[in-house]
């Protein structure tokens, strides 16, 4: 199924809208001290997609990210990729065929390859996967996806992983729809926290590196309002100063801060790669929050994405389901307001090349479970 693995020049990677399939994405992992490698590789259609029988070839890329785990042991993860996506029946064997091509190309003590997958999940587009609500209730347990994504594998050897680490929930908005009809498709809360914001006078400024202490002061507070993680301020430097403007695949950052009279209310990291704009990190002030700045910055995102050319708009992670339980169900209740349609991703499947070691590191990862927001 898979032919010609090729190492290639990282400047080389293709155009795409994941940015994490980007050369743009690997300068800010080179920025961060983590390795990265980039590799072609072909495949007939006919292989790849049910009822196709083109015998032509598509090639297509991925970048994979060297994490190193000690001084010993690492692992290859691909996030987001590989971008191309096979009909279901054929998923496993071809990230089967694809991990052994790459064998040969990794480091010796590379325990493993963890694809986090961008495609839509298997189970999406089943009934009994919903609740009477409509609702998505998950997928099924973990030996039953096994199966499945196995099917017509020679070696059984794919993984669901014990933790996702790029969100693996999401809302698309279709940036072909006009501002009117975007709007209308919103739910009336949402719409009124928008029109709200402007009669209160938010005002959106894209601002850059010298306003990189405004957005960390929001993302500070952010953080212990939430209790989730505090990135460095050096992370978001990296992040905002990458630049790949010289390869098939840049990304254009913003940084977008909503407020009123000069004073910070919210913030945002906007990426936009080929036709896609991404909300990748957002923050907001403890204080006003009756001012709906959130809603008004969400909106000239959009509003902006529209003017550069995209025709979609990622939030890039919610709860998978209206769940008040699950610790991404404030990002559900708010982006789902947007409207927009919900995205299942297929998660974090891994593909052991040294199982012993694999299976004590996924015993250890076990035991430290959390969920990614980036």
């Amino acid at each position: 199924m898979i032919g010609d693995i090729q190492q290639k020049e990282i400047k080389e990677i293709y155009r795409t809208s994941i940015i994490q399939q980007t050369a743009f994405w690997s300068n800010v992992k080179t920025l961060q001290g983590v390795e990265t490698k980039a590799y072609d590789f072909k495949s007939k259609k006919a292989n790849l997609f049910s009822d196709n029988h083109d015998d032509t070839y598509i090639i297509g890329d991925l970048l994979i990210v060297i994490q190193k785990l000690d001084k010993d042991h690492c692992i290859a993860y691909v996030p987001y990729g590989p971008e191309i996506e096979p009909s279901a029946e054929n998923q496993g064997f071809f990230l089967e065929q694809l991990s052994e091509g790459l064998r040969t190309f990794l480091p010796h003590n590379c325990i493993m390859i963890r694809y986090d997958l961008s495609w839509e999940s298997q189970w999406a587009n089943e009934d009994h996967c919903y609740d009477v609500h409509g609702n998505w209730i998950g997928m099924p347990e973990k030996r039953i996806q096994e199966m499945r994504v196995n099917f017509n594998t020679n070696h059984w050897n794919l993984r669901k992983a014990n933790t996702d680490i790029l969100p693996s929930n999401t809302i698309f908005m279709d940036l072909n729809k006009c501002s009117d009809e975007l709007l209308a498709n919103m739910k009336p809360k949402t719409r009124y926290n928008i029109n709200l914001a402007q009669r209160k006078g938010v005002n959106i400024k894209m601002l850059g590196m010298e306003s990189l202490a405004v957005w960390y002061e929001l993302y500070r507070q952010t953080a212990q309002r939430n209790n989730f993680f505090l990135h460095s301020i050096d992370y978001f430097r990296v992040v905002i100063s990458a630049r790949a403007n010289d390869t098939n695949s840049p990304a254009d950052v913003y940084l977008l801060i909503a407020e009123v009279d000069d004073k910070p209310l919210a913030a945002m990291f906007l990426i936009v790669a080929n036709k896609r704009g991404t909300y990748l990190y957002g923050a907001s002030s403890s204080e006003n929050r009756n001012y709906m700045a959130t809603y008004a910055l969400q909106w000239k995102a959009m509003e902006w994405c529209k003017l550069k050319g995209c025709t979609e708009y990622d939030f890039f992670g919610i709860s998978p389901n209206p769940d008040p339980s699950h610790p991404l169900y404030g990002l559900y209740r708010f982006k789902s307001g947007f409207g927009g349609e919900m995205l299942h991703r297929m998660g974090c499947w891994d593909y052991p090349l040294l199982n012993d070691k694999y299976q004590y590191y996924k015993s250890v990862e076990f035991k430290n479970q959390s969920y990614h927001l980036s």
